[in-house]
């Protein structure tokens, strides 16, 4: 009986859960440029290791190793891999760390001092970030396991004292390699837990896209590291002035197989389908032109088509200037199949002469439905939606335009109706583009667009626009030095060292 519960418990969570209109796949194929940048940022932050003065006594010698920094790492051999479920794991083996430090010695009045060039060798760093949704949604290094040892230090003492240096040597670098042991991990998990954070916190969660719509880019679940990074992203569009309003999303679920790119960005039909009903909602999918305002090759057409009705206006009508409005009646909906995406339209159309101080002539009512065909593109990390009219039909008892269909129209007819319908309302907004959910400073490269039944994929590689360290350093959070010394973990503790 319980089992029986607990099986129909969970086929009632899976039933409720929300699908993903948006999902992107890391692949293993990006961890090695993921690598060489994160490499050059653990190098930099090395540098900022501070290791506490190092003084001693033996006989009547006194020693003071101070000012010790680290000037470069050299590695032998890294890895870096996903790890399940949720982890990130950097591997480093047999590195060394170039160190210079200042030495103190004093043997009763005799003293010795000044600047050497040392190393430590046999360096092994082993570190995993733990990836996890934060209950705003955003990704997050939720937490920072560590190991972290130094073989051996090697100082080149030289000088009058450097026979004193060698019987000291065992002493002095026996502490500075505990010293040093203690230091690394504080400092790739203040690396992780705040500076990397900084990184995450420039993927757009819920922003807006222009004054009249945002996208919810939340994450519905955990990332599941497995030889890829796969994440379920809501992707859904909103009118701004309802914040609260949301779509049903009875699409088809995007899925991502591929492994041969870097990253894969997978939309469905809901994620377009929210997109337009939300310019709807926000009364965006409307447009009136008066006058000047009409095309030229638009006017003429128009006055031609309806000649007959015109000429029987009265003569200070004849000459007004001429109004056209579409508003579009319902939500537009997008359909996706590997021949390609289209989008369905339906609008009203009203043709009209404004006399001046005159109450307005209608010449024409009509309905307009249209088929858009929808090529989409990835540019750095911005996609943008190419329209094209695939075809259309007007219709009205009234319309000179009746039945027309562009095959049937006079040459003029086709760029006009392309301004009358489908340009000044959609594709002018979409070819502005939506921000796809990615950190600052990384951008898609070499991408190729896949059609599928009800949802398209993106492979593309990625190319590293700004330095990490320059992005990090742009969204550093302003008491990050506080919080580095509030927020390492003891040395006792699992992300700290390894034993030496």
């Amino acid at each position: 009986m319980a089992l029986f519960r607990a099986l129909f418990l969970a086929l009632l969570a899976g039933a409720h859960a929300e699908l993903p209109g948006c999902k992107i796949r890391v692949t293993s194929k990006a961890l090695e440029l993921v690598k060489q940048e994160g490499l050059r940022f653990l190098e930099q932050e090395l540098e900022n290791i501070s290791i506490p003065d190092l003084r001693g006594r033996e006989g009547h010698f006194y020693y003071n190793i101070s000012e010790v920094k680290v000037t470069e790492l050299q590695l032998t051999s890294s890895e870096l891999h996903f790890r399940p479920e949720q982890e990130l794991t950097l591997q480093i083996t047999n590195a060394s760390l170039g160190l210079r430090l200042r030495r103190q010695l004093l043997y009763w009045f005799f003293y010795d001092g000044g600047y050497i060039n040392a190393s430590a060798e046999g360096v092994f760093i082993r570190t995993a970030l733990e990836l996890s949704r934060d209950p705003t949604g955003r990704m997050k290094v939720s937490n920072v396991s560590c190991q972290a040892s130094v073989s051996r230090i090697h100082a080149a003492f030289g000088g009058t004292f450097k026979k004193v240096y060698d019987f000291l040597s065992t002493f002095i670098t026996s502490g500075m390699r505990f010293l040093l042991n203690q230091q690394i991990c504080p400092v790739l998990y203040h690396a992780g837990m705040v500076l990397l954070n900084s990184l995450l916190d420039t993927v757009p969660v819920r922003s807006s896209v222009d004054e009249l719509v945002g996208i919810d880019y939340s994450l519905l679940k955990d990332p599941v590291a497995s030889s890829n990074l796969d994440m379920d992203f809501r992707g859904a569009f909103f009118p701004l002035a309802e914040g609260n309003w949301s779509l049903p999303n009875q699409a088809v679920e995007p899925q991502l197989q591929e492994e041969e790119r870097m990253v894969y960005v997978a939309f469905s039909e809901f994620f377009f389908d929210t997109a337009m009903e939300s310019y709807f909602r926000a009364g965006a999918l409307r447009l009136s032109l008066v006058g000047d305002k009409v095309p030229h090759d638009l006017d003429m057409l128009l006055r031609a088509s309806y000649f007959g009705s015109i000429v029987l206006l009265s003569p200070a009508v004849i000459d007004s200037p001429l109004k056209l409005e579409l508003r579009v009646t319902a939500p537009p909906r997008c359909t996706i199949k590997p021949s390609g995406t289209t989008i369905s339209v339906t609008a009203s159309v009203t043709i009209a002469m404004v006399p001046p101080n005159q109450p307005e002539v209608q010449l024409s009512s009509m309905i307009m439905d249209a088929r858009l065909s929808a090529k989409m593109a990835l540019r750095g990390k911005v996609l943008r939606t190419q329209l094209d009219l695939r075809r259309f039909r007007i219709y009205s008892n009234q319309s000179a335009l009746e039945s027309l269909a562009p095959r049937q129209a006079p040459p003029t007819c086709r760029p006009a109706m392309l301004q009358i319908g489908v340009m000044p309302l959609l594709n002018e907004r979409t070819w502005h583009g939506v921000q796809i959910p990615l950190p600052e400073g990384i951008d898609f490269v070499r991408e190729v667009v896949t059609n599928h039944v009800g949802f398209l994929t993106i492979g593309a590689d990625l190319h590293f626009a700004k330095g990490l360290r320059e992005v990090i350093e742009k969204n550093r959070p302003a008491n990050a030095r506080d919080v580095q010394a509030t927020s390492a973990p003891p040395a006792s503790t699992p992300a700290s060292t390894a034993a030496v």
